[in-house]
């Protein structure tokens, strides 16, 4: 038995390829289908890794009568949200001004002409029956209501995000003070879980953009309210459960409040996210467990989630065996077993029992505290290896194989922060591999407006095959990995790639009324809307990566017309940083740039590099850095030389500069 997604390269949709459900992929076919024979479409949109998508498969789409009901009533057609961010981002848009919850599996059902009447997520059997078979009634039925319906939830996604969400420019919307960034961090401050660490709500997400708003606005105030959240926020995500002590790298939240119950999937774009912030706190705290976590999920990373050509691949699933979390916890007589006459002091620290710390008498992995570690942490590297390699002997998870361009993106720049700021040169071996795959294998040559040679991307990749055009996450995040790897390199090819790339963007995503980016490229597929994400989430907003990347290439590059397209960016958006701070704190991080003036540093001489690093030892996250051996054509090398053949430090603002140096210490006193 197979279905029409039997040709497609997603592990995802490959999974329902033999479901008796009659499935399509996203597609002409489909909504075409659904013309002809005038049918509500169902689209049902999950991911590889998801727990409940799986639930849902074995308790509906496996089963042939269900299945019957399904084919009879609806066109039916799958996707994966991961290689189609822009319908899962519309129909999740659709559902929630329904007034209904978000999450996946998700499942909208569609008048034919694809424009959303009804969704909800996961559904037991009998309730997923009655509803698809009063889908089928009411648009029979009721078909007028179902169509008035769906005109208004397509309307409601039309309207301009500067409209929407109120966003005129004052005349203080371009300067950001220190005391406007602790008000933002104030409002923070107040959802804070001062006990754990955290956002104070259940389930937990790492949420790194908030994070690394704590990281940028210490840097700029000094306020010790925030090194102490971030702290202890850090130390808890890093303390098992959510975090894989005994193999590295985190899965993708905690199911509960106390950091200590994962859902387990591991997904590339958190642990790309939580590398960097992890090598930027291990920049400003010089902690070594913050270190360690790094080099650990970095060595996972290298160990199970690269390809041969040096792409990542996007995921390990929750599920093996048909249990969750099953390749990842324990037993207490497990432990015993493999630990011998270490097992109690094991079982002591972690609170392994009989019974379990999570449930039928299973175990994870987890502390509550630093004290065990600071105080002499009895899991040493003699028996980490036992259990990771007794761990190794069980049937491991599924790989999501499939890579993702953005993702990746977001891969790179963790690999270069933790060699930035952790120096050890695997990471830079890494980060290079993976830089040039991306651009090797993921990158289109093509043609500008005026005959110049630029440069797109491509979404996804798998089995040597791209077929999806890219999204703007893709192009925001690759734009931000080549502007760091230059800036830790000084080779300008990754400069000029980045450059192309957002002369691209420009190009193919901007929307010169709004003055924000479009999500998908003009040349894409037409869909019911063609929305811009504006909000971060657990993954940055693609709009505040594009913003933050024309800030400081910008700089780099003297592209002028590159900041002021940030600066109304941010302008537009200071009104609700400064109201609701939670979900544009990749934003905030941004306005930290603007609340004091961005360092220029500019390095000549053949000890660039070496000079680089040790700058770098102190923890100034609002610089950008140029280099070059000897001459070179950026507008901040113009004019620049070693002095005495020394290499030469020049620190400015704004164009304008210090007296050059070759001492690091003069350096850096000239940048606070």
């Amino acid at each position: 038995m197979q279905n029409s997604l039997i040709n497609e390269t997603s592990p995802y949709l490959l999974q329902h390829a033999h479901n008796p459900v009659e499935w399509y992929p996203w597609g002409e076919a489909a909504l075409q289908k659904a013309k002809v024979e005038d049918k509500p479409i169902l689209v049902s949109i999950g991911y590889s890794a998801c727990h409940w998508c799986h639930v849902m498969e074995r308790e509906s789409f496996e089963n042939e009568a269900i299945a019957a009901i399904m084919n009879e009533h609806l066109v039916c057609i799958k996707v994966d949200r991961e290689e189609r961010p822009d319908v899962d981002a519309i129909y999740m848009d659709a559902l929630q001004a329904m007034g209904l919850r978000g999450g996946w599996p998700l499942n909208v059902f569609l008048m034919p002409d694809a424009k959303p009447f009804y969704g909800g997520t996961y559904f037991p059997p009998k309730n997923w029956v009655n509803l698809v078979e009063s889908i089928s009634n009411a648009f029979k039925n009721d078909r007028e209501k179902l169509q008035k319906s769906a005109e208004g939830f397509t309307q409601n996604m039309l309207a301009k995000e500067s409209e929407k969400y109120q966003m005129d420019i004052g005349d203080d919307s371009l300067k950001i003070s220190t005391g406007e960034l602790t008000a933002i961090f104030n409002r923070l401050h107040r959802d804070f879980d001062f006990e754990k660490g955290g956002m104070n709500r259940s389930p937990k997400f790492p949420m790194p953009s908030i994070w690394k708003f704590l990281l940028r606005y210490y840097a700029a105030t000094k306020d010790e309210r925030a090194l102490n959240h971030l702290k202890l926020t850090l130390d808890r995500i890093a303390l098992g459960g959510i975090y894989d002590t005994i193999g590295g790298g985190w899965t993708r939240y905690s199911t509960d409040e106390d950091w200590k119950v994962p859902h387990f999937e591991k997904m590339l774009y958190d642990n790309g996210q939580l590398t960097s912030l992890y090598a930027e706190a291990y920049a400003l705290i010089k902690d070594e467990f913050y270190k360690e976590k790094v080099t650990e999920t970095i060595d996972w990373l290298e160990r199970e989630m690269m390809s041969e050509e040096g792409g990542f691949y996007s995921a390990l699933d929750a599920d093996s065996e048909g249990e969750e979390g099953k390749f990842y916890i324990w037993t207490k007589a497990e432990i015993e077993a493999i630990l011998g006459e270490d097992a109690a002091e094991f079982c002591e620290t972690f609170e392994f029992s009989e019974d379990g710390n999570w449930e039928h008498g299973n175990n994870v992995v987890h502390l509550e505290s630093r004290d065990f570690i600071d105080g002499g942490f009895p899991l040493t590297q003699e028996i980490k290896q036992k259990l990771f390699d007794y761990r190794a002997k069980r049937i491991h998870p599924g790989l999501d194989d499939k890579i993702l361009c953005s993702w990746n993106g977001l891969m790179l720049k963790g690999l270069i922060d933790a060699y930035r700021y952790i120096g050890s040169p695997k990471f830079l071996d890494l980060a290079l591999q993976n830089a040039h795959f991306l651009l090797e294998k993921m990158t289109i040559k093509v043609t500008n407006e005026d005959g110049q040679e630029g440069r797109g991307l491509w979404h996804n990749y798998k089995n040597g095959k791209a077929n999806l055009v890219a999204y703007l996450e893709d192009y925001a995040s690759v734009i931000d990995s080549y502007t760091a790897l230059y800036q830790v390199t000084f080779d300008e090819k990754w400069l000029n790639e980045a450059e192309m790339l957002s002369d691209y963007v420009l190009s193919n995503f901007y929307d010169v009324e709004d003055e924000f980016f479009y999500f998908t490229d003009v040349q894409g597929e037409e869909l019911i809307a063609r929305k811009k994400e504006i909000f971060d989430n657990v993954i940055p907003a693609s709009n505040s990566m594009m913003a933050t990347n024309l800030y400081n290439l910008g700089t780099i590059l003297g592209r002028n017309d590159f900041i002021k397209i940030s600066n109304l960016m941010l302008a537009k958006m200071k009104r609700i940083i400064l109201s609701d701070a939670q979900w544009v704190t990749q934003w905030a991080c941004l306005a930290t740039q603007h609340a004091n003036p961005i360092v220029e540093i500019a390095i000549v001489g053949d000890n660039l590099l070496n000079i680089r690093a040790l700058i770098d030892l102190k923890y100034l996250p609002n610089k950008v850095f140029v280099g070059t051996k000897d001459t070179a054509d950026l507008p901040l090398l113009l004019n620049r030389k070693a002095i005495n053949g020394d290499t030469t430090i020049y620190v400015c603002f704004d164009k304008t500069c210090q007296l050059p140096t070759s001492d690091v210490e003069k350096a850096l006193s000239l940048m606070i």
